[in-house]
C-alpha cells in the first residue's frame, strides 16, 4: 500500500504580516485563491487515496489544517507540540504508518512549493515508487535540475544512471558558495535538493534506528499510545532537532535520486509571488480586491480584505496589508523579514507575530 506524508510545520516568517505563528503560510490563499497546502494535496490525487494521505504539522494549527482539508480523515492530521525539524517529523510518521502496514511504500512531500505541470510531477512520483519497490533497502530523493546558481539550497551530486529518471547519489552539498554553485549548474551532474522522498517503511525505519536511535527509541511506542497528543507532548521536547538530510540522507549507504522534471517554485518570501501569480502590464503581482497602481512596476501588492491600496511611483517594492499590520519594503530586503519579526516580538510580544 502507498502512503503520502506532507510536512506542513513551517511558520513562514518571510510572509509576514499575513503569515503568523497561529496562521502559517501553508494556509494562506496565495495561488489562484488556494493555499499551498491545498495545492500539495491536490497534486496527490490519482496517486494516493485520501485515506492514505497524512499531514504532519504544528499542534497550534492542526485544527485549521484539518478544517482546510475536509476530504482527509481527521486522525491523519498530526500535530507536533514543538518543532524538531524534518528528521523527527518523518520518524513520527514512519511509526504511525508502520503500525498500519510495515510493508508500505511511504512518500514524503513539502507543503510550501508550487510544482507544475501536474502530469510530469505524477510521472516522477510513479517512477520513484517503482524504484523503491525494486530497491527496497534504498532511500530515494527527488532532484530538480538547477536553473541558476542558488546559494540558499542544498545540492545532490547525481551519479550512475540506473533507469528512467533514476540515478545513484554520490553525495550532498548544503548551501554552497556562489562559485561552487555556478559550477554545479554548469556540470549537469548536480540537482537542487527538493526535500521530498520515497522509500519503503522498512528502509527508512532501519535507517532512522541506525542514525537517529535516540529519537526512534522514544517515538516507537507512540502508535500504541491511548492519547497521541499527550504522548507527543511528553516526548517531543527531548528530541534532538535535526533535519532528515543531516541525520540520515548524508549517511545512508544506498541513496537514489529521481529527477523531478518539472517546475519547482519555493513560495517562501513575497518576491516569489511574481513567479506564480498573473502579472499586470507593468509586471506587478497584485493579490488584492481593490488596488490602484500608477507609474509603478515590478511590485508585489497584497491585501486580504477590501481595503483600497494605492501605489504611486514605486518600483520593485512589496506592499502587504493584513487586518492589523502593513508592510512596505524593497524587494531586495524581503529576506530580512525574519529579523523584523524578531524585533516585533521583542517590542510587542506575541501580538503581531
Amino acid at each position: 500500500m502507498r502512503y503520502a506524508v506532507i510536512l506542513a510545520g513551517g511558520a513562514g516568517q518571510r510572509l509576514w504580516p499575513l503569515s503568523r505563528r497561529s496562521r502559517p503560510k501553508q494556509l494562506l490563499p496565495l495561488v489562484a485563491g488556494r493555499s499551498l497546502l491545498q495545492l500539495a494535496v491536490e497534486r496527490l490525487r490519482g496517486l494516493f487515496g485520501a485515506e492514505n494521505i497524512w499531514i504532519i504539522t504544528n499542534a497550534e494549527y492542526a485544527a485549521q489544517v484539518a478544517a482546510a482539508l475536509p476530504d482527509l480523515p481527521a486522525e491523519n492530521v498530526v500535530g507536533e507540540p514543538v518543532g524538531r525539524d524534518t528528521a523527527n517529523a518523518i520518524a513520527l510518521a514512519t511509526e504511525l504508518l508502520a503500525a498500519r502496514d510495515e510493508s508500505a511504500t511511504m512518500a514524503v512531500f513539502t507543503a510550501d512549493h508550487v510544482i507544475r505541470p501536474q502530469e510530469r510531477f505524477a510521472e516522477a512520483v510513479e517512477a520513484a515508487c517503482a524504484a523503491a519497490k525494486a530497491n527496497p533497502a534504498a532511500l530515494l530523493t527527488f532532484g530538480v535540475r538547477p536553473t541558476w546558481p542558488h546559494t540558499g539550497l542544498g545540492y545532490i551530486h547525481c551519479g550512475q544512471r540506473l533507469g528512467d529518471r533514476v540515478h545513484k547519489v554520490e553525495g550532498f552539498k548544503e548551501k554552497p558558495e556562489r562559485r561552487l554553485a555556478r559550477s554545479y549548474v554548469e556540470d549537469g551532474r548536480h540537482f537542487w535538493n527538493s526535500g521530498m522522498f520515497v522509500w519503503t517503511v522498512g528502509a527508512i525505519r532501519s535507517a532512522l534506528r541506525e542514525f537517529l536511535p535516540g529519537s526512534m527509541e522514544k517515538l516507537e511506542p507512540v502508535a500504541q499510545a491511548a492519547d497521541l497528543a499527550a504522548a507527543l507532548a511528553e516526548i517531543y521536547p527531548g528530541l534532538e532537532k535535526i533535519s532528515i538530510d543531516y541525520a540520515v540522507m548524508e549517511k545512508a549507504p544506498e541513496v537514489l535520486m529521481v529527477e523531478l522534471g518539472c517546475e519547482w517554485l519555493d513560495v517562501g518570501a513575497w518576491p516569489a509571488l511574481e513567479n506564480v501569480a498573473d502579472l499586470d502590464e507593468q509586471s506587478n503581482a497584485v493579490l488584492a480586491e481593490n488596488a490602484v497602481l500608477f507609474d509603478s512596476s515590478r511590485n508585489v501588492v497584497v491585501c486580504e480584505d477590501g481595503h483600497l491600496l494605492a501605489v504611486v511611483g514605486m518600483d520593485d517594492c512589496i506592499v502587504v496589508r493584513s487586518a492589523d499590520a502593513t508592510l512596505v519594503c524593497d524587494k531586495s530586503d524581503a529576506q530580512q523579514l525574519r529579523s523584523l519579526v524578531e524585533l516585533l516580538r521583542e517590542k510587542y510580544g506575541s501580538r503581531y507575530v
